[in-house]
């Protein structure tokens, strides 16, 4: 198995981010319950913790194929799953991943562990893997996302147009970011100026 697919567990000051597995369902029915918090994503807000279950299955299912590495992100404080992040679009020969599929309970929003959560993959990606590209997307609705990428030194490529089909029938166009390898320097020294803000 290549390293870009290998299970780890990344931990932070706030936040852990460790394999996704079907124990965190539980938590992380109890933290996605604001449809806000699903409203760029291609599924539904779920409605039991069953939906999750399903949702977390199709991730581990994608992850086998080695097309996926999924985490549950844990506050430090509490142990308990406050979202999932994942790495996706891997390609080892290539040297790229794409950071997606990421969402936080609302009243983690703008919190100095959202930004941990960001560095710990980058740092992954950049240091441990030995990406040289790595790609973050978001809906054009999104540009609360938009901005937060932008912020960290995400440099935005461009727009595709009515690439995903979502769960209500909405043709979502999709705004695609990357962060190069000789970018992660200044991108690593944004995060930890906020997160040493923040701490």
């Amino acid at each position: 198995m290549s390293p870009y697919n290998t299970p780890v567990t990344l931990q932070g000051k706030y936040a852990r981010l460790e394999p996704l597995a079907l124990a965190h369902a539980d938590d992380l029915f109890a933290v996605g319950q604001d449809a806000e918090v699903w409203a760029h994503m291609p599924v539904p807000t779920p409605q039991r913790a069953d939906d999750v279950r399903a949702w977390i299955q199709a991730a581990l299912d994608l992850q086998a194929r080695g097309a996926v590495l999924p985490f549950a992100i844990v506050d430090a404080t509490t142990q308990r799953a406050i979202g999932s992040t994942r790495f996706l679009d891997i390609s080892p020969h290539d040297r790229h991943v794409e950071i997606g599929w990421t969402w936080l309970g609302k009243s983690f929003w703008r919190t100095p562990l959202n930004t941990e959560c960001k560095f710990l993959l980058l740092q992954h990606a950049f240091e441990t893997l030995g990406c040289i590209r790595v790609a973050l997307k978001t809906d054009l609705r999104n540009e609360r996302s938009q901005r937060a990428i932008e912020r960290i030194g995400g440099v935005r490529e461009g727009v595709l147009r009515r690439v995903v089909v979502m769960h209500d029938g909405y043709e979502r166009s999709t705004v695609y970011y990357s962060i190069l390898d000789d970018e992660w320097a200044e991108v690593k020294k944004r995060l930890q100026a906020k997160m040493d803000a923040s701490f």
